[in-house]
């Protein structure tokens, strides 16, 4: 089966330039003539299945980076960057559709040079407000940026994690324990109780003259564990970290300590949840969040993040889209293995299903959804709630959302039940409404930038901001 029709040319002859290889030479290669190189490499032609599947099996190349995906991936990144700009209207999807398929590192490089003007502008703001808190959200996106950048996963840290929980013969059933017991073993570090004045708002405090490491009582065993494992990466992995925050193109110390701190629970959670055993697992159980929460003593969030993480060439899982939001629409966590994408414009869509799982607490909510480029997608969501202390104390309540594209459905146990196959079955949601193409949502908060609105005394329709075209 051929690729989805996109101009991937460009990307195949510049990784035959890569690799230091005339047409002839990859022709040979992949089993096919020099012509077929030619008539893919100018557009002529699709890169097909068997092509692609060569092409991995010679080069050990990840076919992601050829696939119509990665341009739609792009194309949304790109729009909403021109829509932050006084080049929104003139500037149609399809042109930015046509750079990010011819070509894409022209178009990463825009919306690179966006980001970095995002955060000037918001530096400045700071300074100009003599908020020095100011930069803090900026490192915190550089991250985030970074994070999106490696689809969610980070193959040393994940092989080193596996190979740790190998060798220290780790057992779910007492993760804690075990790791406590690694981190003296190994590093001389003793871990106790917080004292009852800090365990309500320290999670874990690390004495280094001591080798003390305390931890909050009021963490549950999976919580206890991950904050032991995000320390052991600290220790056990300090040059890995460091080696991944150096390779980053980050601004300054602050996006790198947050970098730091970031990859280090990024090997927390590939710890407490290996990646061969915990995908075979979740292969098993059909992605079954809460099966697998119990089975590996950790929560609802952990599982799905876990999920979303689980991209190893040659073993991958399906591949998620997670999302953290609060009741005010606030997303604190975004992390993505797939082309999904919400604007930073504008706002996210109140029909997507992760905001009424607050009207349902504690129940998973499905959703057949469609983005207007026509992919779509099955959401699962529900919410988790956080308390530390006794009772009075705040709590916080987050709705976690994991989704995948529809064609992947299947394999999730949310699905039974489900009609696939019926169009009328999906929800219409969108990017942000600032940037969605959809001429008659009637949950419309802004029109869409660059679209010339209809504007008429004579009549009035149910679609707030209708467009004139």
């Amino acid at each position: 089966m051929a690729l989805r029709k996109a101009k991937v040319g460009l990307r195949l002859r510049r990784f035959r330039e890569e690799q230091g290889l005339t047409q002839a030479a990859l022709a040979t290669a992949l089993g096919i003539s020099t012509s077929y190189v030619n008539q893919m490499e100018s557009n002529q032609r699709p890169i097909t299945g068997p092509v692609l599947l060569r092409l991995a099996e010679v080069y050990d190349v990840d076919v992601q980076r050829f696939s119509a995906s990665e341009s739609d991936r792009l194309t949304a990144q790109l729009r909403d960057a021109l829509a932050d700009t006084a080049h929104a209207d003139r500037v149609s999807a399809g042109e930015a559709r046509e750079l990010a398929e011819s070509m894409p590192e022209l178009a990463r490089y825009v919306v690179d040079l966006h980001r970095r003007n995002q955060h000037m502008l918001e530096r400045n703001a700071a300074m100009s407000a003599e908020l020095d808190a100011g930069a803090a959200p900026t490192a915190h996106e550089e991250v985030r940026d970074l994070f999106y950048a490696k689809r969610n996963h980070v193959a040393a840290l994940d092989e080193e994690a596996e190979r740790i929980y190998a060798e220290a013969s780790l057992d779910p059933g007492d993760l804690a324990g075990g790791l406590a017991r690694l981190l003296h073993d190994r590093y001389g570090t003793v871990v106790a109780d917080l004292d009852a004045g800090e365990a309500g708002s320290v999670k874990r405090r690390f004495d280094p003259a001591a080798r003390l490491l305390r931890v909050s009582p009021l963490l549950s065993p999976g919580q206890r564990a991950f904050q032991l494992a995000t320390h052991l990466a600290l220790v056990a992995c300090d040059d890995l970290i460091r080696a991944e925050a150096d390779a980053a193109d980050l601004s300054g110390d602050e996006a790198r300590g947050l970098a730091r701190i970031g990859l280090a629970n990024y090997f927390a959670g590939a710890l407490i949840l290996p990646y061969g055993l915990f995908l075979r697992a979740a292969e098993e159980l059909r992605y079954d969040i809460d099966l697998l929460g119990r089975r590996f003593r950790v929560g609802f969030e952990t599982v799905a993040h876990r999920l979303s993480t689980l991209q190893r060439p040659g073993a991958r899982g399906v591949p998620f889209f997670f999302v953290r939001v609060d009741r005010a629409g606030n997303i604190s966590k975004r992390q993505s293995a797939t082309d999904f994408h919400f604007s930073r414009v504008g706002g996210t869509c109140p029909l997507w299903d992760v905001y009424e799982a607050f009207a349902n607490p504690g129940e998973i909510r499905t959703q057949l959804a469609q983005m207007p480029d026509g992919r779509s997608y099955l959401w699962v969501a529900r919410t988790v709630t956080r308390r530390y202390g006794g009772f009075g104390t705040p709590a916080k309540t987050f709705a976690i959302g994991l989704g995948c594209d529809l064609h992947h459905a299947h394999r999730l146990v949310y699905a039974d039940g489900l009609d696939l196959a019926n169009p009328a079955m999906l929800t219409p949601i969108g990017p942000g409404c600032k940037v969605c193409d959809r001429k008659a949502c009637p949950q419309r908060a802004f029109p869409a930038i660059g679209a010339p609105l209809e504007v008429t005394d004579r009549q009035s329709r149910f679609t707030p901001y209708p467009s004139a075209g």
